[in-house]
């Protein structure tokens, strides 16, 4: 069954809720990016999703303890979870090290293309016809990217194509999500997820500093950088289990387009701390990849 559609039609209340929890998923989650923003100008990358995944974990736990007895430390299918966990770790890891250097509006742009990387993945491993008007949407967003990334190439060099990486894992991992969520508890997988995710960017963080890797080096966090990443492992946690819940309630077709929704309180937000603006070209990539992806979401509704 493809990951972009149903084989039942989900009640209309079902949907609706899923999609309230995506929308406000997606507007909340870039206070997290503008937090691990302002952390990672002296802690890495991995340091700050090290702890955003042990913060999901530590909080999580307490509710699974209560709603659960203890009873659902582990899902049932504990390989495809492991896979799930470490790529939203790199994912996560990636795009914090893009936000040391980008600003937060860029980055979210170029990461825009997941919608359009999670299409052309649907078609290669699920076998899902993909029609030449979705192949030119797909090209034509890409496009747009380029736009987007060009000017950032000469400041920022190879760092400005690590959210091409994130947008590239993070469709990964929505594929495993949709196939998981149906038999998953939605606690114990962001539990695991946490630990699992804690655990292997500790390892790499670890061996890093081992290693003499200065980019790696573990650096023990200011009391005001502890809260910095807390408000990231709180923002994290809320929102991830939010959008669990909104793919168990909604199609991801249906879902795709919110996800556009994060780059209006991107933008709100990075201007308000940073004074980042995007200027006119990158608008114009902007409006490439959205109007790209929405038309990939149209035609996937049109053909199904």
């Amino acid at each position: 069954m493809s990951v972009q559609s149903t084989s039942l039609t989900p009640d209309q209340a079902t949907v609706s809720r899923g999609l309230a929890l995506m929308a406000i998923a997606m507007l909340v989650v870039p206070s997290m990016d503008i937090l691990g923003k302002l952390v990672s100008k002296e802690i890495n990358g991995i340091q700050v999703a090290q702890w955003r995944f042990g913060i999901q974990a530590l909080l999580i736990l307490p509710f699974l303890l209560w709603l659960k007895g203890g009873r659902s430390f582990l899902p049932n299918r504990i390989g495809l979870n492991v896979i799930r966990a470490v790529l939203m770790a790199a994912a996560v890891t990636s795009f914090f090290t893009a936000l040391r250097w980008m600003p937060v509006p860029d980055a979210i742009a170029v990461f825009f293309v997941e919608p359009l990387i999670l299409t052309i993945m649907s078609a290669v491993f699920l076998k899902e016809h993909i029609g030449w008007r979705r192949r030119c949407a797909v090209v034509v967003g890409f496009i747009g990217a380029l736009i987007v990334i060009q000017p950032s190439y000469e400041v920022f060099g190879a760092v400005s194509l690590l959210p091409i990486l994130t947008a590239f894992l993070f469709a990964t991992y929505l594929l495993l999500t949709k196939k998981l969520a149906a038999t998953e508890d939605a606690l114990t997988m962001q539990f695991f997820s946490g630990v699992i995710g804690f655990i292997f960017l500790a390892l790499v963080a670890g061996t890093g500093t081992a290693a003499g890797i200065s980019i790696l080096a573990i650096v023990w966090p200011s009391p005001m950088q502890w809260i910095m990443l807390a408000g990231v492992g709180v923002i994290a946690t809320v929102c991830h289990l939010m959008i669990v819940h909104a793919f168990k309630r909604a199609p991801a077709s249906v879902l795709a387009p919110f996800q556009y929704l994060e780059i209006v309180s991107a933008t709100i937000l990075s201007y308000l701390v940073f004074q980042d603006v995007p200027d006119a070209w990158k608008w114009l990539g902007i409006s490439i990849i959205i109007a790209s992806g929405l038309y990939v979401w149209w035609r996937e509704r049109q053909v199904s």
